[in-house]
């Protein structure tokens, strides 16, 4: 009844009273960020929603767009500026995001949405992750963020797709709040962002 009825009204209502509450912020945010990140403020891509239809996410920028002599984009680590650094670990970047939950790309808590040539690495149990609208904050970033490994992100979006209900939405975004204010697991334990996932054992074909 929840998920089916109620959860997007509330999505709805909510993104569109922070985008008018922290319109100042965002504004801040857009300048400031068009500055250190010497252009366009926004990062845009394509990411798979609710039953793996693509949409087009939208953050903050966190990354330049340095490249070397050869035209080729510099190690993540070198683009990953001390500003965009300061936004990940507040996730201020995500905040954009607001405006795919306004329009249902997204819900306020889901699985967060990932890479389109992920799709075909997932295996069966994986995909249902993608049976919600992704999040702005799932069950994994509330529980170690980039700190998990894929499988153990991935056990728990599907934790999350078979226990859905507005208690656990609320414990969720809690708990994200307590981790963004601790800083954990901003990165994973090898890199400043996450690696790429291959797949797993028993990715279907």
């Amino acid at each position: 009844m929840y998920a089916k009825y109620f959860k997007r009204v509330i999505d709805f209502t909510l993104s569109l009273i922070a985008l008018i509450v922290l319109s100042p912020i965002l504004l801040i945010l857009i300048i400031v960020t068009a500055i250190a990140m010497k252009g366009n403020p926004f990062f845009t891509q394509q990411r798979p929603g609710k039953d793996e239809k693509i949409f087009k996410l939208i953050k903050f920028r966190t990354m330049t767009n340095e490249k070397d002599k050869n035209g080729n984009l510099l190690p993540d680590d070198v683009r990953l500026n001390k500003f965009g650094k300061f936004l990940r670990s507040t996730s201020l970047d995500e905040l954009p995001e607001l405006i795919n939950i306004l329009k249902g790309d997204m819900s306020i808590v889901g699985p967060r949405p990932l890479l389109v040539k992920y799709l075909p690495r997932y295996n069966d149990e994986q995909r249902r992750r993608h049976s919600v609208r992704p999040g702005l904050t799932g069950n994994a970033q509330a529980n170690g963020r980039n700190a998990l490994s894929w499988e153990e992100k991935f056990k728990l979006d599907i934790e999350y797709v078979d226990n859905i209900s507005f208690a656990f939405d609320v414990k969720i975004i809690f708990d994200t709040v307590k981790a963004v204010l601790k800083r954990d697991g901003i990165s994973s334990e090898t890199s400043e962002t996450m690696e790429e996932f291959m797949g797993s054992e028993a990715t279907a074909k």
